[in-house]
């Protein structure tokens, strides 16, 4: 048909009083368009628009799934690739945070959980956990649930103004999904680096159970940016303390690096770190109960940093004049070897990982005791003994294993082992420990006291020493490999 013929076909209506409808503009029906397959906007809609696009036009599908064209699932499943936890690209460096949180199964409610629990037969303090042995319940709570159905166990007055909401027995008493998401999002609210673009991304391991784990290690990229908060001070952060008290959890804070995953050097406390007491109130408690009472409250003030820990171990010492050096013999048996232990030293011997005991005790004990759990290095104090009458003279010779000191012999000892000081790892409980925790590449506060727990890289405040494996990213299984 010539062109001039198709001009002259009649219409109705004028051209510039349009209808939607196709009949009603040419006397002729025509198929609607197809909307595109990746593409569906109010031009499919709108007829009068002949064709016209009001989004923008899409790239040309390459056959490659993208940002422009994502994929559609028909039918099954889809993978997409992300790299947060990817070797980076060259040029750049890996900034990644590895979080791990581990539930303080053990620790006591706060005074205000315990009211809220008035009139439940269980205690805030024992609140049954889905997993613990000792727990009220033997049967297993389903994941994500509370763990009780009971109302009146819940608790019905919030608690006081100066005290988090502890919510672990209330999503449960173990890290709960909820417990993971709270984390990720306060650590979402720390500035990210300068540059960064894409969003903070986590990916998780639950180290001991995957339905009602304890033990969960995640991994953050990017870590908050150095610029605003470093390391040390994101560890001292009120947020995270807030967070650990609410959920009843420790957190522990470490780059990401080949020396978190491969120490070789771990030091130890022995006083309320390797064994439950401190040997000099043991030494004192037998002699009579008044001197006892006596050097307990020294040793708890020098614990606690109120006095300075070389005075106050000579004057302890002082107190002893007299007492039989045969003591140090007797008091073998009466030692308590701390939970986990001498499953860790073995665990730590198979991984080939050197390790010490740095005592502000007595050298005759904290060698004996080396010898028995199989540790490499000791060192402590050595009282002086009259070799007349075989009895203490109240003297100490040579330095005193005190703060100083102890940050001195683990240098010394990683020297002589070769090995750099971001490999060592120190564990300990009192004031006396903190030099020692702060030149280590990673100090650990063993059930320690607050200015310990406050000042140390990591805090652990379990039963067994064996969680120490937990912070090298071990699994519960690769634990009872190392240990059976």
């Amino acid at each position: 048909m010539a062109p001039e013929d198709k001009a002259k076909r009649p219409q109705i209506g004028h051209a510039g009083r349009r209808t939607s409808s196709f009949i009603r503009e040419h006397q002729q029906s025509r198929p609607a368009k197809l909307a595109d397959s990746h593409h569906v906007g109010i031009d499919t809609v709108v007829e009068d628009l002949q064709g016209a696009r009001l989004s923008p036009q899409q790239n040309p599908f390459t056959g490659v799934p993208g940002r422009d064209q994502p994929p559609r699932i028909v039918e099954g499943v889809i993978h997409d690739f992300s790299h947060p936890d990817c070797c980076p690209p060259k040029g750049s460096r890996s900034n990644r945070l590895v979080a791990t949180l581990i539930y303080k199964a053990v620790a006591k409610r706060n005074a205000a959980a315990a009211a809220g629990t008035a009139g439940n037969s269980t205690a805030a303090g024992s609140m049954p956990s889905p997993r613990l042995p000792n727990s009220a319940s033997e049967t297993s709570i389903p994941a994500n649930l509370a763990p009780t159905t009971d109302i009146d166990a819940f608790p019905l007055e919030p608690p006081a103004a100066s005290e988090p909401e502890p919510l672990d027995h209330l999503y449960g008493s173990y890290i709960s999904p909820l417990c993971i998401t709270s984390f990720l999002h306060l650590m979402s609210s720390f500035p990210a680096p300068t540059g960064t673009e894409e969003d903070l991304t986590s990916s998780h391991r639950c180290l001991d159970d995957p339905v009602h784990p304890l033990v969960v290690e995640l991994t953050l990229s990017h870590a908050p940016s150095d610029e605003f908060l470093s390391l040390a001070d994101l560890r001292k952060h009120e947020l995270i303390y807030r967070f650990e008290r609410e959920w009843n959890v420790d957190v522990v804070l470490q780059r990401d690096t080949p020396w978190r995953r491969h120490p070789r050097l771990v030091v130890f406390d022995m006083d309320s770190t390797l064994i439950t007491q401190e040997v000099i109130d043991l030494l004192a408690a037998n002699v009579s109960a008044d001197l006892a009472a006596q050097v307990a409250d020294i040793t708890h003030r020098a614990m606690l940093g109120e006095l300075e820990f070389d005075a106050a171990f000579r004057e302890r010492v002082a107190l002893l004049k007299g007492l039989p050096a045969t003591f140090f013999e007797q008091l073998r048996p009466v030692l308590d070897v701390t939970q986990g232990v001498p499953q860790l030293l073995k665990a730590l011997r198979r991984l080939g990982v050197k390790t010490a005991v740095l005592s502000g005790g007595f050298l005759p004990l904290t060698s004996w005791l080396a010898g028995e759990l199989g540790i490499d290095h000791a060192h402590a104090n050595e009282v002086v003994v009259d070799p007349a009458t075989g009895q203490l003279t109240g003297e100490v010779r040579g330095v005193i294993v005190g703060k100083e000191r102890k940050r001195e012999l683990l240098l010394q000892i990683a020297a002589q082992e070769k090995v750099d000081i971001s490999q060592v790892v120190a564990v300990g409980d009192g004031a006396n420990d903190l030099a020692m925790l702060a030149t280590a590449g990673l100090g650990v506060a063993w059930n320690a006291k607050p200015r310990v727990q406050m000042e140390a890289s990591a805090r652990l405040n379990g039963e067994s020493l064996l969680d120490l494996l937990f912070l090298f990213g071990f699994t519960s299984e690769e634990v009872d490999m190392l240990t059976s």
